[in-house]
């Protein structure tokens, strides 16, 4: 049997996840979380498909997994987007409140699994203040003024995960950021608030940093060693740089045995987010098209190339994703058995670094084979529904509103027919087929 093997980031290589399937051993996944300031995009949907995949994968294949992805309802983002919506900095737990709903209905929509712990960081404040004050001890962190920073030369393997050289960092970093910072590249555990305000620490009121939070989050809930660390690759550097040398910085055994992240979406070969105002919400994308098509987009790309995002290849997978649905929809669901070699060859394409891309790819090829067999197509469809995560739901179908337009078209053409202008009434008939009206008649 082949090994569920991933690329991890540190390496660059193709790995095994290091153990084999087995209920009494568990298996330890955390993932990145969103900000919830506003409504989830394009780029969050990737991501948490790419990790609900996997975990689905692995749970499949009998492994014991506890899968742990939090909300970061505190931050710098939150706070502003208070004093908009409620001229105050302090209403932020209702702003993160609002968009974790809508995040949730999101995934909900997108089929993805509940993870086993949805920490946020407003409930992990003791730990992240405790892990705070273990780096302080152990020399790597210093406090001034109340605000609380991460040594980067107290941690000589900076950069390793991100491939960046030290020096080139500290040439390139703006000095002017923080006056307080012995390095420039130092990062803050604890920002403080002059005023008293949010939460109270040994080194007076404020609030946790960004990085600090995950590993603190990470050891509460996965203990001190990850087996997989995820998210998107723009979270390499500096949030999970950080992450690491925080956590690697107070124990000898790895904080994360396999780092790996999925690629950007882009707009026009650019990255999308929110900052350049070039993205798209779920929501939105969920008006027009089925949100189970658009899970099925996003994995006709594999998860570590950079999906170019269109709505015209969002349409294309739709029928793609219809299709199918109509193939399947009729056939039960059939417990695996390997004697298949179509179902698992599908299936070690998946265990290949989550190739999704070459499994649909055998699908397609077999796929006059599979559906002239009630029980490999009864396989495939469980893959497709448990791995995939898929629903296979048929799509409802679209409910066409008769406009004044339309109507007369209708009723011209009603006409044409009485008077037996067939070529009239055929010419109708494609202009009410381009407006996405089929007209069936009834025989006489």
């Amino acid at each position: 049997m082949k090994h569920v093997r991933l690329t991890n980031s540190m390496s660059k290589e193709k790995q095994p996840i290091g153990m084999s399937p087995n209920q009494d051993q568990v298996l330890t996944l955390y993932v990145c979380g969103i900000t919830p300031y506003d409504a989830p995009h394009v780029g969050h949907g990737r991501c948490y498909v790419t990790f609900d995949v996997l975990y689905r994968l692995l749970e499949f294949l009998n492994y014991k997994v506890i899968y742990c992805r939090n909300f970061t309802d505190i931050d710098d983002k939150l706070i502003e987007k208070s004093k908009k919506d409620f001229g105050t900095p302090f209403k932020f737990e209702e702003v993160a409140k609002r968009y974790i709903a809508l995040f949730e209905h999101d995934m909900q929509l997108l089929n993805c699994k509940k993870p086993t712990y949805e920490p946020r960081v407003t409930q992990t404040i003791p730990e992240i203040i405790a892990l705070v004050q273990a780096l302080i001890n152990a020399g790597k962190a210093y406090v001034v003024d109340g605000d609380v920073y991460f040594s980067i030369d107290a941690y000589p393997e900076y950069g390793a995960l991100s491939h960046r050289n030290l020096k080139d960092l500290q040439a390139g970093a703006r000095v002017a950021v923080s006056q307080k910072k012995r390095n420039p590249l130092d990062f803050a555990l604890w920002k403080s608030e002059p005023h008293g305000d949010y939460y109270s620490s040994p080194w007076g009121y404020g609030r946790p940093g960004w990085h600090i939070e995950c590993s603190a989050m990470a050891k509460k809930f996965l203990g001190e060693t990850v087996d997989i660390h995820g998210g998107g690759m723009d979270l390499i550097f500096p949030h999970h740089e950080n992450e690491l040398a925080q956590s690697q910085s107070l124990q000898k055994e790895p904080f994360v045995k396999l780092w790996a992240h999925n690629a950007f979406v882009q707009i026009n070969k650019e990255k999308m987010s929110k900052s350049l105002g070039n993205f798209f919400l779920l929501d939105d994308i969920f008006k027009h098209y089925d949100s189970q098509a658009v899970r099925f987009y996003f994995l006709q790309h594999h998860y570590r190339n950079p999906l170019d995002f269109s709505l015209h290849d969002l349409e294309i997978a739709q029928q793609s994703y219809t299709k199918l649905v109509k193939q399947f929809f009729p056939l039960e669901e059939i417990d695996i058995d390997t004697q298949y070699p179509v179902v698992t060859h599908m299936i070690d394409f998946l265990k290949d670094d989550l190739n999704t891309p070459g499994m649909l790819g055998v699908f397609y090829k077999h796929a006059d084979e599979i559906f002239a067999d009630a029980v490999l197509a009864g396989q495939v469809k469980t893959v497709f529904k448990d791995i995939l995560g898929l629903s296979l739901i048929p799509l409802p179908e679209k409910v066409h509103e008769i406009t004044p337009e339309i109507k007369k078209l209708l009723e011209a053409r009603a006409a044409a027919r009485m008077a037996k202008d067939w070529k009239k009434s055929d010419e109708l008939r494609e202009q009410l087929k381009s407006h996405g009206y089929e007209v069936q008649d009834k025989k006489a």
